[in-house]
């Protein structure tokens, strides 16, 4: 994630440093054009006649300076480049951030199931312990049971047995 802002930022920086290194450029160019230089005087000027206008020096590309027009073509290039660079961040950016609302929208879906999972495993648990107390008291009275059934079964035979013993010693009293 911090990728792409470190791309963004390296991309700020190199445009200001090629905007800082082109000021003078900027500079010369509106000194050389007033009118350029302040777009409120430039209304205040009035309308060009005819006549003024065949009377001033030519301002086309053959009067300009060619280091001047290189310098303009290098300035023009690198705005290209630029507004280039910038919408390929722009589009980068509306991807990322279409991406980011399907991972939160993604998220907030896991979130909910896992929270439905929780609930789920929580009610089986309850289940399970309540089906395990169940047994275990099933379990518990079966032996409870069982040894009362075992100690009535010891009583009777220690009482049968009990009674045979007075009958041979009965019979053998009177042998």
């Amino acid at each position: 994630m911090a990728h792409w802002k470190e791309e963004y930022s390296a991309a700020l920086a190199a445009r200001d440093r090629r905007e800082k290194a082109s000021i003078a450029i900027y500079d010369a160019s509106t000194a050389s054009n007033p009118q350029r230089s302040d777009p409120v005087e430039a209304q205040h000027v009035p309308p060009d006649t005819s006549a003024s206008r065949s009377s001033k020096t030519p301002t086309g590309a053959g009067a300009q300076d060619p280091s001047l027009q290189e310098t303009l073509l290098a300035t023009r290039a690198d705005l290209a480049e630029a507004q280039r660079s910038r919408s390929e961040l722009q589009d980068q950016l509306t991807r990322m951030t279409t991406d980011l609302e399907k991972l939160r929208k993604r998220s907030t879906q896991d979130s909910r199931r896992i929270r439905l999972f929780e609930t789920e495993i929580a009610h089986l648990q309850l289940h399970e312990l309540a089906s395990l107390n169940l047994q275990l008291n099933m379990a518990e009275e079966r032996s409870s049971r069982l040894q009362k059934e075992n100690q009535d079964l010891v009583d009777r035979w220690m009482a049968r047995m009990g009674r045979e013993a007075e009958a041979m010693n009965a019979a053998s009293e009177f042998s």
